[in-house]
Order: C-alpha cells, then structure tokens, then sequence
C-alpha cells in the first residue's frame, strides 16, 4: 500500500471528526485501548485523559503509547504512531492550556457544543499528554488512487515467495 506523505498524513490528521483509538499499559502488562478525540498541531498529537480515568493512571505508571487513527471509508488512510508519551500539564493546570482543548473539542462538535461541553466537564480536571512524531516510529498507508496500480499493495512481507505480487 502507497506510504502518506508527510503532507498527505499532516492533512489527514487535521481533518475534523477523526477519532483515535489510544493504547496504553496497564499496571499488570494487559493493553487497554480507548477511542478519543485528538488535536495534530506542531508535529505532535495531544490528547487528554480525565483524571479519574483507567488510561490516565496506565499512563502515569508508563508512558508507552500506541496511537491508531484512521477511516473507514476509501482511500481508508490510517497513521499507527508508537512511542513515550509526554505529560506537558498535570491535573490542576487545565486552565493553561483550555483555548487548547477547545481547538480539540471543535474538532468534533460545533463551536458552542464545544463550549457547552467544556464549560460542563470544567470541574472533571484532567491531563494534557502529546506524542511528538518525530519522537514516535510512525507507519502510514492508504489504498491506491485513481490512476495508481493496484496490484502487489501490500507489504511484501505479505506474499509467499513466487506468488503472482511477490517481487
């Protein structure tokens, strides 16, 4: 499958209505995975757990993440990043870094639903983590374009030898 490029990623990732499933490690090695919303602004992805959330202690005790976003419909685009995540405010700061959260949260519902919703969860504290991507080993892919050959998209690690794709 084609590769995004760094354009192609960066314009999938700011596009509105994209969740991403995060995955963190709990306490005794088990994953947890959560689907969230999320924020691509320079070169990281911030997202933020709630203080009394299960992923939000994984996290504390390890900070080890693998992020998944992507579509469902063609080109079917996904970014798999996995990497530390950083904690840049604690519980306790939420006012720091609020115009920042409501730029996430617009990115999902209409501006005043964005308000709405952040002026009923203002007493729900909560942390603000990032993944800078060129911090991260990231992997991208999508279906091939109109014009684009078909054949042979997978990785080659997916054919048997001497089959039709293998090269």
């Amino acid at each position: 499958m084609p590769i995004l490029t760094t354009a192609e990623r960066d314009d999938f990732l700011a596009e509105p209505g994209v969740l991403m499933r995060v995955a963190v490690v709990r306490e005794d090695g088990s994953p947890l995975v959560t689907p969230i919303w999320f924020l691509h602004e320079d070169g990281a992805i911030y997202f933020t757990p709630r203080e009394n959330s299960e992923w939000f202690r994984c996290l504390r005790s390890d900070p080890r993440v693998a992020l998944c976003i992507d579509e469902q419909p063609l080109p079917y685009r996904k970014v798999i990043a996995e990497g530390r995540a950083e904690l840049v405010h604690d519980v306790g700061e939420d006012d720091q870094w609020r115009d920042l959260y409501r730029r996430i949260a617009g990115r999902y519902v209409p501006a005043q639903a964005a308000e709405d919703y952040i002026q009923n969860t203002i007493d729900q504290p909560r942390g603000l983590f990032r993944l800078r991507l060129a911090d991260a080993v990231v992997k991208s892919w999508r279906m091939p374009l109109e014009g684009e050959a078909p054949e042979g998209i997978w990785h080659q690690r997916y054919y048997k030898p001497d089959t039709k794709f293998s090269r």
